[in-house]
């Protein structure tokens, strides 16, 4: 076993881990970091490098589902929220844990899912080079500003559980925008949801609910079409990777969760230009 790819593989996992769910984009972050300096491909191999990535990604989702446990047992009809889902007391109806679970499908599916399977294949041969990606760290990064700068003063939404068909919907809409790599999926929706009039909490934790099943989906799916690479030989790596991406998503949700409503947007956005900047000026 080779220590220092095995390093590497938890370094990926870290950098995946504390980017997943930040509005800063994970996409830029593993260009910057793999293509230019670990460079997965090389120790591991082209297709099974591709697999690592999911693999990692799967590590951030489980921290999600770690976090939002009870409301996502809620959502099933399997439990009452506590804790990890957000204020105490459930509603013994049920009748917030369908329309949770309404809102997910609808912001999930429709209409980002849609376009997602249409234009998957060609996402994945013209949009994944480091040119979109710092196209779509700046534009982000604006669109977040913006966010930031015209949400309503006083919040109507501070609770997922206040969040209409309607505003999910919308949400749903912006998270079209993170199709393109570089945008992100947070940074995305929960513009969109400030927009809206969600506070910046109760659209982070709809976008982190929100985006576990599909991040699940997805990984489950290219998992199943590369099951070959599951193999001695590459398995240390996947799980070195997969541990670390858990382990450091579930501290970068918890702790975001405590600071988005004091820090907003805007100094991810900034970190974004310059992040941007790096790849431009350094990778280009």
């Amino acid at each position: 076993m080779d220590l220092i790819a095995i390093i590497k593989a938890i370094l990926l996992g870290l950098v995946e881990g504390l980017t997943e769910y930040l509005p800063v984009s994970s996409t830029g972050h593993l260009i910057l970091v793999d293509d230019m300096w670990l460079k997965s491909d090389e120790f591991l191999g082209k297709y099974p490098a591709n697999t690592f990535k999911v693999v990692i990604q799967l590590g951030s989702v489980l921290a999600g589902i770690f976090v939002f446990r009870d409301r996502f047992l809620e959502m099933l009809g399997l439990g009452r929220r506590g804790r990890s889902g957000g204020p105490q007391g459930a509603d013994p109806s049920g009748r917030e844990g369908g329309r949770l679970r309404l809102s997910v499908v609808l912001a999930g599916l429709a209409p980002a899912g849609v376009l997602g399977l249409l234009f998957d294949d060609y996402i994945d041969e013209h949009l994944f080079s480091s040119a979109t990606v710092v196209f779509g760290l700046v534009t982000g990064a604006v669109l977040m500003i913006l966010a930031d700068w015209f949400r309503p003063r006083q919040p109507t939404v501070t609770s997922v559980d206040q969040i209409t068909l309607r505003q999910a919907l919308i949400v749903g809409a912006f998270q079209c925008l993170s199709l393109w790599p570089g945008f992100s999926r947070s940074g995305s929706t929960i513009s969109g949801g400030v927009l809206l009039g969600m506070t910046h909490r109760a659209a982070a934790d709809f976008t982190f609910i929100m985006a576990v099943p599909i991040m699940a989906g997805a990984s489950a799916v290219s998992l199943v079409k590369n099951l070959s690479y599951f193999t001695p030989e590459f398995l240390p790596f996947f799980i070195a990777g997969f541990i670390s991406a858990f382990v450091f998503a579930l501290l970068t949700i918890r702790a975001f969760l405590r600071l988005v409503n004091r820090v907003r947007l805007a100094p991810f956005a900034v970190y974004r230009i310059v992040l941007a900047l790096l790849i431009y000026f350094v990778y280009l």
